[in-house]
């Protein structure tokens, strides 16, 4: 089969960065579903685990939000059979989707969205799950009922920020401050449901306070949590919480938050699906929900680019789109 490998940690600009390679035939077992990708994501731990320069011995396939259709199925699979058409976000320690055929853990997969196609449909997975799961698991605010407060999305404009501010503006009450630089960025970001928009390039506390707004209860910073992390705290209202998705954020001093009895929430979309957690299925039963809330008009896909073919160039530019910082909402490929 067909897929796309690195094999060192080089520059995007490579011409050897990513490569076309074959692959044998994939064999579920277990609770797997073999998957036929007919469309992908990029994400930014695309990029962060090409230039990782770990030693690999053999091909590494990246890619892990996917939507595609069930060609077999392994003998613990439930609620799944040949021929369903499936999207989801994959784990980190096995094998990508960027290849003709995938093999995931059922617990980790959802029935595609009916209103959409595939590309539309891969753009959701990883980024929905992130911010379902700080929303409505670490933060614990309430769905569909009175919360009121403030949310805080700091890097609103990418895949993960797009998501929480349709999450929070569709099902929560909150005022939704988000941060932007660009009028584009800003546009995109109201277009979801964001209230107010700020500049993360200025002093954004400054801001939100001259607009005369109160501080806010819950912040999710998506990116440059370490840059941003005095700040926010400086910002945030008492008891509230600070949520964080970057792996690599490095060290943080935390004792100013205890002034607030404010607390620190981190999200990990692969956590339950890698380490086989107790409650793994909740992803299943999550992008169910997701899927429900697109096919009824209440979410939209936040595909913004489809760069075409499922390929080593194509994916190429993808990198490079998304570290170049400027991308907004989710770049998609298609087919082999």
């Amino acid at each position: 089969m067909k897929a796309v490998a690195f094999t060192h940690s080089r520059p995007i600009t490579d011409p050897d960065a990513l490569q076309d390679i074959e692959l044998p035939m994939p064999v579920p077992r277990h609770h797997d579903l073999l998957v036929e990708i007919k469309a992908v994501s990029v994400n930014p731990i695309d990029t962060k685990i090409r230039q990782a320069n770990e030693p690999l011995g053999e091909p590494r396939v990246l890619g892990f939000d996917a939507a595609g259709i069930v060609r077999a199925i392994g003998p613990e699979v439930q609620n799944f059979s040949v021929g369903d058409e499936v999207y989801y976000a994959g784990v980190t320690d096995r094998p990508g989707t960027n290849a003709e055929f995938h093999l995931v853990d059922d617990r980790i997969v959802g029935h595609k969205p009916k209103t959409l196609n595939f590309a539309a449909a891969a753009a959701l997975p990883l980024t929905a799950l992130t911010a379902w799961e700080m929303l409505f698991e670490r933060f614990r605010i309430p769905r569909d009922q009175p919360h009121g407060g403030t949310l805080l999305v700091v890097g609103a404009g990418g895949g993960v920020g797009s998501m929480a501010i349709q999450l929070a503006a569709q099902l929560t009450d909150m005022t939704i401050i988000a941060t932007a630089s660009r009028p584009e960025t800003a546009d995109w970001c109201r277009s979801l449901g964001a209230h107010h928009i700020v500049n993360h390039h200025h002093d954004f506390g400054a801001q939100i306070l001259q607009a005369g707004l109160a501080p806010p209860d819950h912040i999710l910073c998506v990116a440059h949590v370490k840059q941003h992390f005095h700040k926010l705290v400086d910002l945030l209202a008492p008891e509230g919480a600070v949520g964080i998705i970057e792996s690599n954020a490095g060290e943080l001093n935390v004792s100013p938050l205890i002034r607030k009895s404010a607390t620190l929430h981190t999200e990990y979309v692969f956590t339950r699906g890698m380490l086989h957690t107790a409650n793994m299925a909740i992803q299943h039963r999550t992008l169910e929900a997701i899927a429900h809330l697109v096919d009824n008009g209440t979410l939209k896909t936040t595909m913004t680019e489809n760069f075409g073919l499922i390929n080593a160039g194509n994916l190429m530019r993808a990198h490079a789109a998304l570290e170049s910082g400027e991308t907004v909402g989710k770049i998609v490929l298609e087919g082999f």
